[in-house]
């Protein structure tokens, strides 16, 4: 690969600069991306997880380049036993300080003694209500102040996913920096990335799950399914996307 090229110390890129950048990146190494991106943001790049696969590769990536490399994950209050389980793993393996953001305690109490512990069965807009509540609003918290930040997003997910592009501006996060180091990786890399460098994993994977949000809202797949469709099963014709990695108009899907 060429050598990345150089910009001005300014927190934020435009669309030209992201473009050439998404232009040069396609497709390499995803370790070049964040070899580059840590060299350029240092402690102001956070890497954002909820440790399902890609973001463990990503993980194992960024801190074999930098080993102080910033990590924030949400808890949605929600998560199953196996995540709680993996976090613990991780902070033994990787010696990490994961930064946690938890959902605002009297925002999630009010929503609660309205609706129900679990009102997202009953329509998508209190799924969605939910899901701002115990992901976006945290995330949103997890993300104030910094210039960029790494997803596990992959182009193989999801249709809302397909046109991800390597590095993006991060319109909803105040224009921030967004990369996407493993947006053209195949299922087959991700677990090949994983098993050869003896990575720890979630335990839901070995009983069928191909996705893994909150514990009410996941349930394992069938073979030949679309990755994300156990997430949210109960809806048709939404996207599988809560808002943690994929901005959504949910506006839109109110009305």
């Amino acid at each position: 690969m060429a050598e990345p090229m150089a910009f001005p110390a300014s927190s934020h890129i435009d669309d030209l600069e992201a473009h050439r950048l998404a232009h040069q990146f396609e497709g390499g190494d995803p370790r070049e991306l964040l070899r580059w991106a840590i060299d350029r943001y240092g402690s102001r790049l956070v890497l954002a997880t909820s440790f399902q696969a890609e973001g463990m590769v990503l993980l194992d990536m960024a801190w074999r380049i930098e080993p102080t490399i910033r990590v924030v994950s949400v808890d949605t209050g929600r998560l199953p036993q196996e995540t709680y389980d993996l976090i613990e793993r991780v902070r033994e393996r990787y010696t990490l300080a994961i930064e946690v953001f938890s959902p605002e305690a009297a925002a999630l109490e009010t929503f609660v003694g309205e609706h129900g512990p679990n009102p997202f069965y009953r329509s998508l807009e209190l799924r969605v209500g939910c899901c701002d509540i115990r992901k976006v609003a945290p995330l949103t918290r997890a993300l104030a102040g910094v210039d960029a930040w790494v997803t596990g997003q992959r182009r193989a997910h999801q249709t809302t996913r397909r046109g991800i592009n390597v590095v993006e501006r991060d319109v909803a996060h105040g224009g921030i920096v967004k990369l996407n180091p493993l947006a053209t990786w195949s299922d087959d890399e991700v677990w090949d990335y994983i098993r050869t460098n003896d990575i720890p994993y979630n335990a839901l994977y070995d009983q069928g799950f191909t996705s893994i949000g909150c514990a009410p809202c996941t349930r394992a797949t069938r073979p030949g399914d679309d990755p994300r469709s156990g997430r949210w099963w109960w809806e048709t014709d939404a996207p599988k996307e809560c808002g943690m990695q994929c901005v959504i108009d949910w506006n839109s899907l109110r009305a």
